[in-house]
């Protein structure tokens, strides 16, 4: 058995960012002045993310103003809405708002990524929102049912991966918190099945993993072991570790082992105590450990010293001693 590290969504943005982006906003600096803070910014989350030794890198997503942002921004039939909260967090995102069946404008996704003098594509793990959350996210007055928009997303974002796969990038990961949060049934559960039959397709031998956070995965463990990924990763604040299962046909467990809820860092030797448990118990070939959600939900500080704990652990899974 094998286990990796990585980040599961974005790294928090730091002050100088933050302010260099305000600034921006109220025009006391150049857009290449605040261009130039980012690439800092995000070589910075990679040195971070390196030095941690984390098998693929982000640079924190610190370009992305929310998880739908590139997409309400860039694609035809949207505008931006309003800022709404981030499920029962202190975070807020604003709600894009569908007037028209959406349609891609070349890829946005690239142009919200690090430059690849920053991160190197193979190494990379490209976030996108899974098609699931993002249509039960948003403001749907488009005229299409949820199932239909689901399914179009999913075809939306398969073009995504086969481009950005084309261009170099092999690690996939689908934020999807609405479907532990709400589980779909019926039709809606079945347009998920089918919007990651086109995600699996494009992927054409990338890695691809569905992340699940802020809800129990247990309930829709059924529907997760139908997503044609290659791997589902769980939220372990919120799904009690001996209910984890392991994802069929040899796929990847991600377990979400920091919780972003909380800026007080994890025991590495708790974290390995219970990731051998599950390992001892349902035997997944392949490991992935990480943040149980995104940890932009602390400040940057908290956050980077709950990623020391990743490889802190890893040291004491990859032991005398160690299961698999």
């Amino acid at each position: 058995m094998t286990i990796h590290t990585a980040l599961t969504g974005p790294f928090p943005r730091s002050e100088p960012l933050v302010a260099a982006t305000r600034d921006l906003d109220r025009a006391r600096a150049s857009a290449d002045a605040v261009e130039a803070r980012f690439v800092e910014a995000e070589r910075e989350v990679v040195e971070l993310e390196q030095r941690l030794g984390l098998d693929a890198v982000t640079g924190g997503y610190l370009r992305w103003a929310d998880l739908f942002r590139p997409f309400a921004e860039g694609w035809r039939g949207f505008t931006v809405g309003p800022v709404t909260r981030w499920f029962e967090t202190n975070t807020f995102y604003r709600q894009p708002i569908l007037h028209a069946p959406p349609e891609r404008v070349g890829s946005v996704v690239r142009a919200a990524l690090p430059p690849s003098s920053v991160v190197e594509p193979s190494r990379a793990k490209v976030v996108l929102p899974g098609p699931f959350t993002f249509a039960g996210l948003l403001d749907n007055r488009s005229g299409e049912t949820r199932e239909a928009l689901t399914h179009r997303f999913g075809r939306l974002l398969a073009e995504e991966v086969r481009d950005l796969h084309a261009a170099g990038y092999a690690t996939f990961q689908f934020q999807e918190p609405l479907l532990v949060v709400a589980p779909p049934k019926g039709p809606l559960a079945e347009a998920a099945v089918a919007a990651y039959k086109s995600i699996g397709s494009a992927a054409d031998g990338a890695r691809t993993m569905v992340w699940t956070y802020f809800g129990d995965a247990t309930a829709v463990e059924p529907l997760l072991h139908r997503l044609n990924v290659g791997g589902i990763g769980v939220d372990l604040a919120e799904t009690e570790v001996d209910r984890v299962r392991a994802p069929p046909d040899h796929r990847a467990l991600g377990l979400g082992c920091l919780d972003p809820r909380t800026t007080l860092p994890e025991d590495p030797a708790e974290v390995a105590r219970v990731v051998r448990a599950i390992v001892q118990r349902v035997h997944p070939r392949e490991v992935w450990l990480g943040p149980g959600g995104p940890l932009d939900l602390l400040p940057a500080e908290p956050a980077a010293r709950k990623l020391h704990v990743l490889p802190a652990a890893k040291q004491l899974l990859d032991g005398p001693g160690a299961a698999g």
